[in-house]
């Protein structure tokens, strides 16, 4: 007799508040997927049960974001029923993992070296504690520290979270873009890494885009185009200096950085600093990710990778990673920043993707951000 192709995997939580327990049912869950072999891709349909449906509904902006945090981009269909149980269950049909091509894919790595090369989370364990770190004293850094929340377009997920220091301005503005793989985190999760810049005199906006696979990585830096016409425009209003606008941004927030180095908009900006940024999108259109984000298109991977563009001339550059960052991450970076003018590449020892932003609240990296910013 045949094996199932399908099977099902369960994960529940009894954690009382239901966002919370979904989220732990989901990384049990994907735990669950991952020790079979299987990845997201193989994910056929979700069932998500609780006393309080529309609590745990994907449409509200927070569960949303608990589910991108564990699965990133790629949803199957999700029901999501009543049922007489304490917390969440979560129910997982899946099929048979997918069978990998043989031999490399690129660049002379095979897939499962490659999908590792650009997963931070494959080397960091206890990645979904330090997401869940962030988020708590994202909230204590904003609900102390937060000026205003502004739309900077029509679109929902079109907002900046705007940070100003004590004293009279107008200020320098330090803009920078959370990462996430452009499908996951946001600016409020980012809260507390705009202390520094904070008490350096900078104002801050952090920035939220709409996530892919709903916008392709060329839609979402068209939305970072739009966020920095608008904070020039608004400038004045806001006390900050137009003439000083300075951008930084991690991972998928270093590529858009980047990017805006590279474009018309790049005009209204005096330095970028990318942090564990990635320039060169060709890997990640080999990995099953690719599509997601739109660089399965003619020419995406030339016109969305900084690594082929340059920066306009009177932007200064800088740029760093994590010395305990996969040999990819930091092989692009060195990349970039020789490409790129020589430009100042700092390797930041012992740090890792995630905790690299440690040190945006002091140290070394809130050093070299501030260096970067001079006037």
């Amino acid at each position: 007799m045949s094996e199932p192709i399908d099977e099902i995997l369960h994960a529940a939580s009894t954690l009382a508040d239901p966002v919370a327990a979904l989220r732990a049912a989901l990384i049990e869950a994907g735990r669950a997927l991952a020790g079979r072999g299987g990845t997201p891709v193989d994910m056929l349909a979700m069932t998500w049960s609780s006393r309080e449906p529309a609590a745990i509904h994907p449409a509200r902006r927070c569960v949303d974001l608990a589910y991108r945090d564990v699965f990133g981009g790629r949803r199957p269909t999700i029901d999501v029923v009543a049922a007489d149980h304490d917390g969440v269950c979560v129910d997982i049909r899946v099929g048979k993992p997918s069978t990998l091509p043989a031999g490399p894919i690129w660049n002379g790595f095979t897939l499962p070296e490659l999908a590792r090369q650009y997963s931070p989370r494959a080397t960091v364990p206890d990645d979904m504690a330090i997401l869940a770190h962030w988020h708590a004293t994202g909230a204590v850094t904003r609900a102390k520290r937060l000026t205003a929340e502004l739309a900077y377009g029509a679109a929902a997920e079109e907002t900046l979270d705007l940070y100003t220091p004590a004293g009279r301005g107008p200020h320098p503005l330090w803009i920078f873009i959370h990462g996430g793989y452009w499908v996951a985190t946001d600016a409020a999760a980012h809260a507390r890494f705009a202390s520094g810049m904070l008490d350096a005199g900078y104002a801050v906006a952090i920035l939220d885009y709409t996530f892919a696979p709903r916008m392709p990585v060329a839609g979402i830096v068209r939305q970072m185009q739009a966020a920095i016409s608008f904070l020039a425009r608004e400038a004045r209003a806001l006390d900050c200096d137009p003439e000083r606008f300075h951008t930084a941004g991690h991972s998928a927030g270093g590529h858009l950085v980047a990017m805006l180095a590279a474009l018309p908009e790049g005009r209204l900006i005096r330095s970028c600093l990318p942090l564990s940024g990635l320039f060169d999108l060709a890997p990640l259109a080999a990995l099953p990710m690719g599509p997601l984000l739109g660089l399965d298109k003619p020419g995406a991977v030339s016109l969305l990778s900084p690594q082929f563009l340059r920066p306009l001339s009177h932007i200064r550059v800088g740029v760093a990673v994590g010395g305990k960052e996969s040999a990819e991450f930091q092989r692009q970076s060195v990349d970039f920043a020789r490409t790129w003018g020589n430009a100042p590449c700092r390797i930041i020892a012992g740090k890792n993707h995630f905790d690299l932003l440690d040190g945006l609240e002091g140290g070394e990296l809130l050093d070299f951000a501030v260096e970067t910013a001079r006037p």
